[in-house]
């Protein structure tokens, strides 16, 4: 994790830093509300949907992809994305960790 030591953090925390970093660019998010829509593996031009150079989807899919989020097949020359439902509680719980820590007192 760089300057900061990974160590001194639970695994909880230095996980949910590591998918976040890989939410935190715009495309990405773009990506994933594209195959949650979907709500199926697609193998559709990116290109025409986002408007990105192919080269730079294919940057972030591989991104999604290392990080679990997504899952790919290969059917001929194509690649089929889809989201990684699995991965995909793993990272809900850990984000509704997060959230539901917080207990707000009825004064505040």
């Amino acid at each position: 994790m760089g300057v900061t030591k990974s160590d001194l953090f639970t695994k909880e925390q230095n996980e949910l830093a590591r998918v976040a970093k890989v939410l935190a660019h715009p495309a990405r998010i773009a990506i994933v509300q594209h195959l949650v829509k979907a709500n199926a593996c697609i193998n559709s031009d990116l290109v025409q949907e986002l408007g990105l150079a192919q080269a730079t989807i294919s940057q972030h899919l591989r991104e999604l992809k290392e990080s679990g989020i997504i899952q790919g097949t290969i059917e001929g020359v194509s690649v089929s994305y889809c989201i990684n439902p699995a991965r995909w509680q793993e990272i809900r719980q850990l984000i509704n960790g997060l959230f539901d820590q917080l207990k707000l007192p009825d004064n505040c």
